[in-house]
């Protein structure tokens, strides 16, 4: 599987988790809308994009679980929620729930939300290390009360990799009345992905991480009863268009105005989003659920070892309730960024350091192109570091 995909040789790529990577086929298929976008632009995203574009969105939708009228694409997840959170209609006295294991990014802009509305964000401490989705579900259960008017939670923690109890947390929002908007970044591609069967408002993903197209490329679902709540960051000729059902542009929008006004902003290249299919077609030639399965063994074996190397607990039970193709894993206290420059420029490995509540992590990840020689590599890398006290 290694051929097939562009990693640089003489690195151990064990950081998926970040950026992705995009296999050659399908970054064929991307440089392929490419060109043919400058051969003929006007003809390109005059003419034909709004066709491409509903072809690609019906795709999507079909592996997500949901249907083309509830997807816009986005450049990246953080576009996707800033869009959502910015839109709410939040006033001083309400609340915003969320965790302390968010992307540092999306923290920021829950803070500027409230600053800008006057509503409060509180983050209910999940303390490392975790047993059971019981006291996770408590934690937010816990701090609802009538003022809560949202919970903002990652699908898939980018800080700390573990997978949240979503679907028991949306049936109690949906319950009490509370918006849910979620941080799937990490997840399509990765682990199985049915929006309806969620249940969430609003969810965004990457699909240039797991799902493997080219960078630039991400969506922003929203529930048909709630996309009346979004207001583009960007207001273009989508915006208040007339909805009549015999205009082409109404059909090719999936007669969805959450579509219409979300997803024409003005010149882009949408060449990444014109892969996704390809991207999709590329994943079901290779058996990706094998392979995810594979890759998600060797994911916690080679936990288990680094744990060892550490020294310190697991921070979760090691199954896949918790864990996909990607850890995380507590080490001795440390200038954990320096390590993590280490490891990368003297051995060759490249993972991810994260200093969190004060304790330094490392985070790794195993896709179809690592090899064992990889996570070998790592291993040793990090045992020879610790055991030269690393500071």
């Amino acid at each position: 599987m290694r051929s097939l995909f562009q990693i640089r040789e003489g690195i151990h790529f064990l950081n998926h988790g970040s950026f992705g990577a995009c296999p050659l086929p399908v970054f064929k298929v991307y440089r392929r809308w490419q060109k043919e976008l400058e051969e003929q632009p006007v003809e390109f995203l005059g003419r034909r994009a709004p066709l491409l574009m509903a072809e690609s969105r019906e795709k999507l939708a079909a592996f997500l679980g949901t249907s083309a009228g509830n997807l816009v694409y986005t450049s990246n997840a953080s576009t996707a929620l800033n869009t959502v959170l910015k839109s709410l209609r939040l006033k001083p006295g309400d609340e915003i729930l969320t965790s302390n294991h968010e992307y540092g990014a999306m923290d920021l802009c829950l803070d500027f939300v409230a600053e800008k509305t006057g509503a409060k964000v509180l983050r209910a401490k999940l303390d490392l290390p975790l047993q059971s989705r019981e006291e996770v579900i408590d934690a937010f259960t816990d701090r609802m009360s009538e003022s809560t008017r949202l919970l903002f939670l990652s699908h898939l923690s980018s800080t700390s990799a573990l997978v949240f109890p979503l679907e028991e947390l949306t049936a109690h929002c949906r319950e009490r009345g509370i918006l849910t908007v979620i941080d799937g970044a990490h997840v399509p591609g990765h682990r199985p992905l049915d929006l309806e069967a969620l249940g969430a408002d609003f969810y965004s993903g990457n699909c240039h991480k797991w799902m493997l197209s080219p960078k630039g490329a991400a969506f922003l679902y929203a529930r048909k009863e709630v996309q009346s709540l979004v207001e583009p960051l960007v207001t273009s000729w989508g915006w208040r268009a007339d909805m009549n059902e015999d205009s082409p542009f109404v059909a090719l929008s999936h007669g969805s105005r959450f579509v219409m006004e979300n997803e024409w902003q003005g010149t882009r290249d949408i060449s990444a989003w014109l892969t996704i299919p390809a991207a999709i077609d590329f994943m079901k030639e290779h058996d990706w659920p094998m392979w995810q399965g594979k890759c998600h063994r060797r994911t916690l074996e080679a936990r288990a070892r680094l744990v060892e190397i550490a020294g310190l607990p697991e921070i979760c039970p090691a199954h896949e309730d918790w864990i996909g193709q990607m850890a995380a894993f507590e080490i001795p206290p440390c200038d954990v960024i320096a390590l993590q420059k280490k490891l990368y420029e003297t051995h060759g490995v490249e993972v991810v350091g994260i200093e969190w509540e004060n304790r330094s992590f490392l985070r790794f990840t195993v896709q179809a192109y690592n090899t064992d020689a990889d996570l070998e590599a790592f291993e040793k890398a990090l045992d020879c570091e610790l055991k030269g006290d690393f500071q």
